[in-house]
């Protein structure tokens, strides 16, 4: 379980988070929703440990990961899909696959079988560079690499950024398929109300650095949820 408790975050004299706290279950999928420029971000960037926060706590599987650094996390069993997708243009879909050994021990230093059958075209593409890709393709590759670091809490910042609608299709099923595995808590952060309101189980709203909304989805109104992300 990942515990984000009453953390601020600063970017010199700029506050971007004030009192945030989430929580994310393996099992279940949480939202993280706003506007753009509400922090949600930086909020990834906080668990991750890409930013230092001043304030809170931020806990994973019962261990305070505040201090640990990025590589540190990873190894603990954190990934993220960042905005963007950041996969490298000049590899081949196989090498950037390979990219997420890094946090691995040899023996464990394997492509996943699951990340094929979740996104087939890859398996068709191995030999391509990852710059030859659509955006949808290379999203799905972005979420394959971070698979392949056999991840128990995985991000999923802005996924459907720039995506044709088949492949969101395609992404929102895998998320999924990887929830109803158990085993994965899943952190997707998302603008698409419609996509980010299906999969989700759990929902913090983000407004100016703080959260304004969060609980069970079945107990928000969707209507109170929508109008905090068109204000």
């Amino acid at each position: 379980m990942l515990n984000v408790t009453d953390i601020d975050l600063h970017y010199g004299a700029a506050q971007a988070l004030r009192g945030v706290s989430l929580t994310a279950v393996p099992g279940r999928v949480t939202c993280v929703m706003g506007r753009n420029g509400v922090g949600k971000t930086s909020l990834m960037r906080a668990i991750m440990g890409q930013q230092k926060i001043s304030r809170g706590a931020i806990e994973w599987e019962g261990r305070d990961i505040s201090a640990l650094k990025p590589h540190e996390r990873a190894r603990s069993g954190v990934a993220i899909v960042p905005q963007g997708r950041e996969i490298f243009p000049l590899l081949s879909v196989h090498e950037n696959l390979e990219t997420g050994f890094a946090p691995l021990a040899r023996k464990d230093r394997t492509i996943p079988d699951e990340v094929f059958t979740l996104f087939p075209v890859l398996k068709s593409m191995l030999r391509r560079r990852g710059g030859d890709l659509s955006g949808g393709q290379q999203q799905q590759l972005a979420i394959g690499r971070a698979l392949t670091t056999r991840p128990r809490l995985l991000i999923l910042d802005e996924p459907t950024e720039g995506i044709q609608p088949s492949i969101i299709k395609d992404i929102g099923r895998a998320i999924e398929m990887l929830r109803d595995r158990g085993d994965i808590a899943i952190v997707l952060v998302e603008q698409f109300f419609e996509f980010a309101w299906d999969l989700a189980d759990d929902i913090l709203v983000l407004d100016r650095g703080e959260g304004v909304i969060a609980g069970k989805r079945g107990d928000l109104e969707a209507a109170a949820v929508r109008r905090k992300l068109s204000v």
